[in-house]
């Protein structure tokens, strides 16, 4: 009998019913079903969870505090629509701006942990250069298609560091097909160390650039660093 019902948990995908049905103790046969499809509901929903982290690739920032001082947003977004994540709700994008080290990609990925683990949202983190690299060679492997398929099934994507590195044409071209499939259909956080009138030095192509801007700011906040390096800072500190 105990064969049988592992084979029907098995064939049902039941696999922590399968495993451990047996170590369930209980009074009746209702509190016996009602304690095994708990369990098999909380064994799911940590599994999906633990695919959803491991997919997103955010860096480990989950447990740092981050420091608003010295940050300016534009008047219709708070700090708390920020770290719950609403603009993802309204597939709206935030860019944002500041010096090297003044703690853009610490925001931008502990809005993402709390996208994901509070809401369990579809996240992913790419730097720029990176997520270009991955586009190439997709590119030269014919499966591009794949990739962008997997971006468009995403809530919210963080392309981190633009500016950083200047890109090739292709590159551009791809990176620019990325941020027009999400456009309007998901959100987008962007950080950047280059203002708006510099980004013609990262894509080399001034139609192209106005193109990646247009589709970028038509629905977005923009949240401004004015602070120095955080690095810089604690390197003085420990002088």
């Amino acid at each position: 009998m105990r064969e049988q019902i592992e084979e029907y948990a098995k064939r049902l995908k039941l696999s922590w019913i399968r495993e451990h049905y047996h170590e369930v103790q209980a009074d009746n046969h209702e509190a016996f079903l009602l304690e095994i499809f708990r369990q098999e509901i909380k064994q799911r929903e940590e599994r999906k969870l633990n695919l959803l982290i491991k997919q997103a690739a955010l860096p480990d920032t989950m447990h740092q505090s981050f420091d608003w001082v010295n940050l300016h947003m534009n008047g219709n977004l708070s700090q708390q629509e920020v770290l719950q994540g609403q603009f993802i709700e309204r597939k709206e994008n935030l860019i944002l701006y500041g010096g090297v080290g003044a703690g853009k990609t610490l925001l931008a990925s502990t809005i993402g942990w709390n996208a994901l683990l509070e809401h369990q949202y579809k996240v992913r983190f790419y730097t720029v250069a990176q997520l270009v690299n991955i586009l190439l060679d997709a590119h030269e492997k014919g499966t591009v298609g794949r990739l962008l398929k997997q971006i468009e099934s995403l809530d919210l994507l963080i392309l981190d560091e633009l500016g950083y590195v200047p890109l090739h044409k292709q590159g551009a071209e791809l990176l620019f097909q990325v941020i027009n499939l999400c456009y309007e259909k998901k959100s987008l956080i962007v950080t950047t160390n280059l203002q708006f009138g510099q980004w013609n030095h990262i894509f080399g192509d001034p139609i192209l650039t106005e193109a990646v801007i247009d589709r970028l700011i038509h629905h977005s906040h923009l949240i401004v660093f004015n602070r120095e390096s955080y690095r810089h800072k604690e390197s003085l500190m420990n002088q």
